[in-house]
């Protein structure tokens, strides 16, 4: 028996009565969800050469599934280090602004959905002055608080650009998932500018944009 471990499946190889079966769990973490592969019986011979062939190509598309993790890996954003240790001055100009992002989406009836990688994008429009967020809290389909980003007053720099990754695996939003963020800016700037660009990889692959609305 061989144990297959790759960063797409984990699979156990075997033989058994002459025959070859090969178990692939298509997720590692949820081995729940299998794939029988068996072969037909062939003479002892034939069997050896097969089992090093299959072995071979079974090895090269483990290897070929591997990625460079540091290079791929988005980091994540450290608020506490955006966090202002100053009090804004009265006359800064608020606002609240309401983002839709889809952490799931339907496919073909309301029974069967597709999880989705969502990038929240915020954006500081004006050259020359920071906005502020008072906020940044995540809602579920339901109107449900699922996570704030912060509890602090946070800054984007001029020109600034800092996202939040909702991942593929994280479906606590599902396909009504929104944002709310409360901003400040001083007099004249430019207003924030928020928006949400969804993606899958499956089948032939899925992406989409969502623009943030002030409603406030």
């Amino acid at each position: 028996m061989i144990l297959l471990n790759s960063d797409c499946f984990v699979g156990l190889f075997y033989f058994c009565n002459g025959t070859i079966i090969f178990v692939k769990f298509t997720e590692k973490d949820q081995m729940s969800s299998f794939k029988f592969i068996i072969a037909r019986k062939y003479n002892t011979a034939f069997m050896g050469l097969l089992s090093q062939l299959i072995l071979f190509i079974l090895l090269i598309f483990s290897s070929s599934c591997r990625f460079d993790e540091n290079k791929d890996q988005i980091e994540s954003l450290n608020w506490t280090d955006r966090q202002i240790n100053y009090k804004l001055p009265d006359s800064m100009q608020t606002g609240t602004s309401y983002l839709s992002v889809y952490s799931q989406i339907y496919n073909q009836t309301e029974h069967k959905v597709y999880d989705l990688t969502a990038t929240v994008s915020i954006r500081n429009t004006d050259r020359n002055d920071t906005i502020y967020l008072d906020g940044a809290e995540y809602f579920d389909t339901k109107g449900h608080s699922i996570r704030k980003y912060f509890n602090k007053t946070v800054y984007v720099a001029p020109m600034e650009t800092v996202e939040i990754v909702i991942e593929e695996r994280d479906e606590d939003g599902g396909t009504g998932a929104n944002f709310i963020f409360d901003w400040r800016i001083k007099p004249g700037s430019s207003e924030p500018l928020f928006e949400g660009v969804m993606i899958t990889s499956f089948g032939q692959g899925l992406s989409f944009t969502t623009h943030g609305k002030k409603i406030d």
